[in-house]
């Protein structure tokens, strides 16, 4: 067996989402990809089984490089104010494109969820190390039964609750927050 490519992988996976932005989600399918990309079609099988693989594999890359971009453009000093800032970055985001491709992924949703959970991991570190450096968040509410790690994982369920509803703000969620955490 051929070992596979990653710079082949990543010239394909290039080629799905100029699909994707330019002819809409519908367009992809390994004969298109294929022919875009300039290989045959028994290499993409190579790399992806099925639409729904190359649609889950766009994804997952979507949102590694949106948490690496918001990682830069979050400025806010206080914890809430982050938390805001993340919000309306992840609003726009899925308003724009990220919504489509996680939408479509119905048939490995499955599998989806389950290759976010590295990239929700990653985020509530981040938030954990936020709720640390903010000096405004009390050190006496935490404990073993509410640790830090348990609050952000709440934090990053109910935002996800609040982006999948179509939430403009999370003002109220922020306010619950202020009154549990912050002095």
């Amino acid at each position: 067996m051929r070992r596979k490519d990653d710079t082949l992988r990543a010239v394909l996976l290039e080629s799905a989402r100029r699909m994707t932005d330019e002819e809409g989600i519908g367009a992809v399918n390994i004969r298109s990809l294929a022919r875009r990309a300039g290989v045959a079609t028994g290499t993409v099988y190579n790399y992806f089984s099925s639409k729904d693989e190359i649609l889950l594999a766009l994804t997952e890359e979507y949102w590694r490089q949106t948490l690496s971009e918001m990682k830069e453009v979050i400025a806010a000093h206080s914890f809430c104010g982050q938390l805001r800032e993340i919000f309306g970055f992840l609003r726009e985001r899925i308003d724009e494109s990220a919504g489509k491709l996680m939408n479509s992924l119905g048939n490995v949703e499955t599998a989806g969820l389950e290759r976010m959970t590295s990239m929700q991991s990653a985020l509530e570190e981040a938030l954990v190390q936020k709720m640390t450096q903010d000096p405004d968040v009390r050190e006496d509410v935490w404990n073993e039964a509410f640790t830090r790690e348990q609050f952000a994982h709440f934090i990053l369920m109910n935002m996800m609750i609040l982006l999948k509803a179509g939430a403009a703000d999370m003002d109220f969620f922020i306010t619950v927050i202020r009154r549990t955490i912050i002095k």
